[in-house]
């Protein structure tokens, strides 16, 4: 699946239902527009409560409101669990390391992403 173009969709989602910054902001108990702002433009992660708040607000999944920086996650993981699993096959080990490695091998064969 290919990246998506921007980081978030939370602009997307607040336009379709027709509420300003202001307005999502007031959902959310913030003062005012300026921290949804902020989200939208990805200066600023929001946390996890918010990032909660966002997808009861929108009935969204919080992985597809920021569909971009998800599938930027994604490949980064992907990314260093293919060192990760070179380096323990290389290395050996016990039931510990078997079970480490399988599991490796499981995140980086999944159909949605893994190699």
């Amino acid at each position: 699946m290919p990246c998506s173009p921007l980081p978030n969709y939370l602009r997307t989602h607040r336009k379709r239902l027709g509420l300003s910054q202001r307005d999502v902001a007031f959902l959310l108990g913030s003062k005012d527009g300026a921290h949804v702002c902020r989200c939208e433009r990805s200066a600023q992660t929001p946390n996890l409560r918010t990032l909660l708040a966002y997808e009861i607000l929108f009935q969204t999944p919080i992985r597809e409101l920021y569909d971009g920086v998800r599938c930027e996650l994604e490949e980064e993981i992907v990314e260093r669990a293919e060192l990760l699993l070179d380096q323990l096959i290389r290395k050996g080990g016990g039931k510990r390391t078997a079970r480490k490695i399988e599991a490796l091998r499981v995140l980086l064969n999944r159909p949605t992403g893994g190699r």
